[in-house]
């Protein structure tokens, strides 16, 4: 999956489960379209998720040259 994060068990990625949770589908539906999936790799999504945030360094900004 090109080095992203992906739900154990399953070639499907952190961000993509987040941005299906994000567009509001309940989570008993993404359970049905991706039977690989469960509820406790939805919670590690959203842990993982948490995590990064808790890490995150602000990006410098860098300006471009006139």
């Amino acid at each position: 999956m090109v080095g992203k994060p992906t739900i154990e068990g399953t070639r499907l990625t952190v961000e993509f489960v987040l941005e299906i949770l994000a567009e509001d589908h309940p989570i008993e539906e993404l359970l049905y379209q991706y039977p690989t999936l469960s509820r406790e790799g939805i919670h590690a999504a959203l842990e993982y998720a948490a995590a990064v945030f808790r890490r995150e360094q602000p990006l410098p900004v860098y300006r471009k040259a006139a």
